[in-house]
């Protein structure tokens, strides 16, 4: 390693140790407005029906932070978008409206672009919290809320670029992020639907989004013989048949269970004798992830296949590794 990577490694644990520092800081300063904001935010979501959105506002740097906020806000329930305080000026104010509420992010506070936006708050009485370091700002006195970051100078050696403060403004979006995911109770199934796509998508995936059912599962009759299981389960090519008695499953036939009973007269023989009468089952309502993680962990067993229940209990599909596998579940 030469000189100058190892000043490189010495640079990075420099920042990283400074920028957490001031993270401490800013963990002990957290007050009532911090808890005040997350009220404002949760009481416009309830009282406006949801009409009600988080504005998200910011110059610079602190301008992409503010639009980072806003993804992580819109992604865990709350309703919330990115506005421009120049575009702002110039017709974008109509976007916002009383039902709102604002969260205006400046180190500084005293960006001459963000006063058009305080004074429409100010207009209109929609709520305006404060996300800057200055305490004695334009900003941070026109607010309802302050959420004060502490007084530290950005890393940047020449204590100019934007560092330290925007780690912290991340940080304490962060904070507001999964305070109100909380108090919602939002659960990996409601997160899923702000999340559709990519791996995330697939992980959240429901036992009832990748289940076999209706018409094409495969099902024979506790009284039939093992010839008709063996067409039903050959014609529907899913590696097993589930055994019914009337409306009430009664165990299910794979194909390793026509290994383990060969013999030559194993087709004469009825279903109830060789099927299993105690599958491994899973409800459709449970993560599809949690289903690969039960077949794939039987201690001593190679299980391909889950019978899936209902609410009330009753078996109304089939889960299989191989779907699973193929959907990018694992």
């Amino acid at each position: 390693m030469t000189q100058e990577s190892d000043l490189d490694i010495k640079r990075a644990v420099h920042v990283l140790t400074t920028e957490g520092e001031a993270l401490k800081m800013l963990a002990g300063m957290i007050d009532g407005d911090f808890s005040k904001a997350v009220e404002t935010i949760n009481k416009m979501k309830s009282e406006a029906h949801m009409a009600g959105r988080l504005i998200v506002a910011g110059i610079g740097k602190s301008g992409h932070v503010a639009r980072k906020i806003a993804a992580t806000m819109a992604s865990t329930g709350t309703p919330s978008y990115f506005v421009h305080p120049g575009e702002a000026s110039h017709g974008d104010m109509g976007m916002i409206t009383d039902s709102d509420v604002v969260l205006m992010l400046s180190n500084s506070g005293e960006n001459s672009e963000l006063s058009d936006l305080i004074h429409y708050t100010r207009r209109y009485g929609i709520p305006l919290i404060a996300m800057t370091g200055n305490a004695e700002s334009t900003l941070a006195k026109h607010s309802d809320m302050c959420l004060l970051l502490p007084s530290v100078g950005e890393v940047c050696p020449n204590g100019l670029a934007p560092t330290t403060s925007t780690t912290m403004m991340i940080a304490l979006g962060d904070a507001l992020a999964v305070a109100l995911l909380e108090r919602m109770g939002l659960t990996p199934e409601q997160y899923k639907v702000f999340h559709p796509g990519g791996k995330l998508g697939q992980k959240l995936m429901s036992v009832a989004d990748v289940m076999v059912s209706g018409d094409d599962l495969p099902i024979v009759d506790v009284n039939a013989r093992m010839d008709e299981a063996l067409l039903t389960l050959t014609g529907k090519n899913l590696g097993c048949t589930l055994v019914f008695d009337g409306d009430k499953l009664a165990g299910i036939v794979t194909d390793g269970d026509l290994k383990r009973h060969m013999s030559p007269d194993l087709l004469q023989k009825p279903v109830r004798e060789i099927m299993s009468t105690q599958p491994k089952s899973i409800g459709k309502e449970d993560l599809a992830v949690r289903a690969v993680d039960i077949m794939t962990k039987i201690p001593g067993q190679y299980v391909t296949s889950l019978i899936v229940c209902d609410n009330d209990g009753k078996a109304c599909g089939l889960i299989r590794l191989q779907d699973c596998l193929q959907a990018g579940i694992a």
